[in-house]
C-alpha cells in the first residue's frame, strides 16, 4: 500500500513516498521506491475535479515538478492537468478550429498537406506537453536529409510554430518550443527578369495568340497569375483605362477551382493600364465574343471571366505554363523564366524608368513599401546613380555654362 509521508499545506498539493515489490528472474526479491505528487486546482465549469500528478524518483524531482506547475498557473497557463492530448490529436484540432475558417482555402490545404504528410508522422504520438525542441529539430534535420528543401523545411516551422504559439494561448502548453528551435537557412533564389528588348520579343511572339491580352497584363501591372486568371470582366473598365483587382482563381484538389480575395488587403487595388494593354483587351474582348457566338449553348463561362479556355472554363495555372507559356518564350528565343518572373519584370522595369517605389508598391498590392524595396533591392544602386545626377544637376557648379549662354545671345545680337 502506498504510504503518505508528507502532506502540505492546502493548494500546495501532496508528495507521496510509494514502494513496489517485484521479483527478478533468479528469484530476488527487491523493493523500488518513488515518489508521486498531486495538486488539486479545484472544479472546473462542470463542476470536475481538477488534478495534476506528478512523479519521479526522489522527493526534491517531484517538488520542482509541482512548483512549476503552479507558476504556470500563477502566469495565467492553465494546463488541462489529465489531457493525453498528442501532437497529432492538437494539430488536427488546431487545422479543424482555428485554420479553417481564418485563411484562404489554397492556404489551409497547404496547412493540413504539411501537417498529414510530414509533421504528423515523425512527432504524432508525441504527448503535446512532452514535445521538446530537441524533437523539433530532428524532425527538420530528418526532413532535409531525406531531401525536402530548405525552403519547405522552413515553411513546415512557421505552420508548427503558429501551431504550438495558439496551443501556449490555450494554455496547452506553457512556452511554444519552436522559439528554441533553429530553422533551415534558405538561399535567396536570384529572380530573373526580361530586359525592355526581352519584353518587346515577347510580346511580338505572343501577337494573334488567343492569350496575347493576358501576357500584355503581365508585364505592364505585375498582377500576380491567379489574380490575372481571376479577373472578370465587370471588373475591367477599358473607358477609364483600369482594372480592379478583387479576387483571384486558384485550383483545389478535391475541389476544383476557387476564387479567393487576393493575398494582402492591399491585394484589393486599382491599376491603371498602358494604352497597349487597352488595345489588347479590346481585340481579346472581339475574339471572345466570337468564340462564344460561334459555340452558342456550349459555352460554359459561369464568372464572367477575361481569360478562358476556348470553351469558356477557368484556366488551370499549372496547365497555363506547359501549353502556353513555355511554348511562347521557346517562339521568342528567351531563356526559361517562371511565369512569376514577369511579375519581377514589370517592377523592375517602372523602378528603373523612375517611377516612385510607393506607387510601384501599390501596383503589387504589397502588404508595405518594405517589401517592395527589400524584393527590388537589385534595382537601387541605379535609381542612387539617377539620384545623384539628377542632385548634382541641381546643386553643381553653373559657372561654365553661363558664359556661353550669355555668348549665344550677344551673337543673336
Amino acid at each position: 500500500m502506498p504510504r503518505k509521508t508528507k502532506r502540505r499545506g492546502p493548494g500546495e498539493g501532496t508528495i507521496y513516498k510509494q514502494e513496489k515489490t517485484r521479483k527478478r528472474k533468479d528469484g530476488t526479491v527487491v523493493t523500488d521506491v518513488y515518489w508521486s505528487g498531486e495538486i488539486y486546482f479545484g472544479k472546473d465549469a462542470d463542476g470536475k475535479k481538477q488534478v495534476e500528478r506528478f512523479s519521479g524518483k526522489s522527493y526534491e524531482e517531484v517538488l520542482e515538478k509541482m512548483d512549476a506547475a503552479k507558476s504556470d498557473r500563477r502566469k495565467g497557463i492553465l494546463t488541462e492537468p489529465t489531457s493525453k492530448e498528442t501532437v497529432k490529436d492538437f494539430l488536427e484540432r488546431w487545422l479543424r478550429d482555428s485554420v479553417k475558417h481564418s485563411v484562404r482555402p489554397h492556404t489551409y490545404r497547404s496547412y493540413e498537406n504539411n501537417v498529414r504528410n510530414h509533421i504528423v508522422p515523425e512527432t504524432g504520438s508525441i504527448s503535446l506537453k512532452k514535445l521538446t525542441p530537441a524533437q523539433i529539430q530532428q524532425l527538420y534535420a530528418k526532413k532535409l536529409e531525406s531531401g525536402l528543401s530548405p525552403r519547405s523545411v522552413q515553411y513546415m516551422h512557421a505552420i508548427l510554430h503558429r501551431a504550438l504559439k495558439q496551443a501556449a494561448k490555450w494554455g496547452l502548453v506553457p512556452r511554444n518550443v519552436c522559439d528554441a528551435v533553429d530553422r533551415p537557412k534558405v538561399e535567396r533564389q536570384e529572380m530573373q527578369v526580361l530586359d525592355g528588348e526581352q519584353v518587346k520579343q515577347l510580346l511580338k511572339a505572343a501577337a494573334g495568340d488567343r492569350l496575347e491580352a493576358l501576357y500584355v497584363l503581365a508585364v505592364t501591372t505585375g498582377m500576380r497569375q491567379g489574380e490575372i486568371l481571376g479577373l472578370s470582366w465587370p471588373n475591367v473598365d477599358l473607358d477609364k483605362g483600369v482594372i480592379r483587382v478583387r479576387q483571384q482563381l486558384q485550383w483545389l484538389p478535391k475541389v476544383g477551382f476557387a476564387f479567393s480575395e487576393p493575398k494582402t488587403k492591399k491585394g484589393l487595388r486599382t491599376i491603371p493600364l498602358t494604352a497597349t494593354a487597352v488595345t489588347a483587351l479590346k481585340k481579346h474582348r472581339a475574339r471572345q465574343n466570337e468564340g462564344r457566338l460561334a459555340l452558342g449553348e456550349a459555352w460554359r463561362d459561369e464568372h464572367d471571366l477575361v481569360f478562358t479556355t476556348t470553351i469558356g472554363t477557368p484556366i488551370d495555372g499549372t496547365n497555363l505554363v506547359p501549353q502556353s507559356f513555355k511554348p511562347l518564350l521557346k517562339k521568342a528565343k528567351l531563356p526559361g523564366i517562371r511565369f512569376h518572373d514577369l511579375r519581377h519584370t514589370a517592377a523592375t522595369l517602372l523602378l528603373q524608368a523612375g517611377v516612385h517605389v510607393k506607387v510601384v508598391s501599390e501596383m503589387l498590392g504589397h502588404a508595405s513599401i518594405t517589401l517592395t524595396l527589400d524584393t527590388y533591392s537589385h534595382v537601387l544602386p541605379v535609381m542612387q546613380d539617377d539620384a545623384a545626377s539628377k542632385l548634382e544637376a541641381i546643386l553643381g557648379d553653373k559657372k561654365e555654362t553661363a558664359p556661353k549662354k550669355r555668348a549665344a545671345t550677344s551673337k543673336k545680337k
